[in-house]
């Protein structure tokens, strides 16, 4: 939905009427994922795509259809592996894509504010057409029709909440609106800066935290949405605290911070938490931290020695090998060599 607000606001400030076009599931070598979005104005103006250019001559034609007045639609597109490929894929896929009237709404409210929701369309069987909206607190609104598809609906759409991820399940899109992850790095150590500037192009939000001021310094480092000189119970309350979404690196050497910030993460719903150090350093990092009352459970989270074996020394090396290890947990996956992988490189929904 972000690609195409700020089309949609001056499309819809002006009066005009518009249709929305979603990528809904995608296979094989598909160009855009589900969630992509092409806007459409009565004038003709479009915003966002769906494949690339492949196939929105196609859609957008259907796109006035339902602007004068026709139901949404839901059509399933082949691409030609010569139309991939000048979009720049070596072969082609398949998308469905869901065409309807744009009309504004809470979800494109808490897209605009960084918020987090799903969005639940019914595309086929008794009422096409129809939304149910999740939010973060549980908070919901509209029906699919039906109280137990509502209730199913809801459970799937919360959980979807925190894996970021666009899926259709049956006759049901789930499409989630979401900020950028936040990755936390706890040190204003030496790789510090490059992991920010890496997190940064990856669609992290990256934070330092240090409660020595003295090196906690925003001008070192720049690409940082903030830098924090305070211990890690003070930071992280100061940074909202930490949800599903949060990403915690320890970068330091020194027990009486690492073990703080350790303590707190490790307790916490983060999707991530890892810390650098050599084996013999978390050996003796583990007794610590068993003797301070953090369970076995609690540790058996902590990916240490933190980082995807790269045989990198430098600081943006060794910064690359952190994020590396990061995005996979992000995405469920080991970090492996994707020649050495088996089945298709990108998964994504049917």
């Amino acid at each position: 939905m972000k690609e195409v607000l700020r089309e949609l606001s001056e499309w819809s400030a002006r009066g005009d009427d518009i249709a929305l076009a979603t990528v809904v599931a995608a296979r094989r070598s598909a160009p855009r994922p589900p969630g992509a979005k092409l806007a459409i104005s009565e004038s003709g103006e479009i915003a966002g795509g769906v494949s690339g250019g492949c196939v929105e001559g196609a859609v957008v034609e259907i796109a006035h259809r339902v602007l004068a007045g026709s139901p949404p639609e839901l059509q399933s597109f082949g691409i030609a592996d010569a139309d991939a490929w000048e979009v720049g894929l070596p072969c082609g896929g398949e998308i469905d894509v869901w065409i309807q009237r744009y009309e504004p709404g809470r979800f494109e409210q808490l897209a605009r504010s960084d918020g987090r929701a799903t969005e639940i369309t019914m595309l086929e069987g008794a009422n096409p057409g129809a939304k149910l909206l999740v939010e973060a607190d549980g908070a919901r609104s509209g029906s699919l029709g039906a109280p137990e598809l509502d209730d199913e609906a809801v459970r799937v759409g919360a959980e979807l909440l925190w894996t970021e991820s666009c899926e259709r399940r049956g006759s049901l899109f789930f499409d989630v609106t979401a900020p950028a992850p936040r990755l936390i790095v706890f040190g204003a150590v030496d790789i510090a800066a490059p992991l920010c500037t890496l997190a940064r192009t990856a669609g992290f939000r990256p934070y330092v935290v240090d409660p020595r001021a003295r090196f906690a310094r925003a001008e070192r480092f720049p690409d940082a949405e903030r830098v924090v000189a305070a211990w890690p119970h003070e930071a992280f309350a100061a940074l909202g605290g930490i949800d599903r979404a949060t990403s915690i690196v320890v970068l330091t050497h020194d027990p009486k911070l690492d073990d703080a910030a350790l303590q707190i993460a490790l307790r916490s719903p983060s999707r991530f938490v890892g810390a650098m150090g050599s084996r013999r350093a978390q050996e003796r990092r583990r007794e610590r931290l068993l003797g301070a009352g953090v369970t076995e459970d609690e540790l058996a989270r902590l990916a240490a020695p933190l980082g995807l074996d790269l045989g990198g020394i430098t600081a943006g090396e060794t910064a690359l090998s952190v994020l590396a290890e990061v995005v996979a947990a992000r995405h469920g996956h080991e970090g492996g060599r994707l020649s050495q992988a088996r089945g298709r490189i990108h998964e994504v929904a049917a």
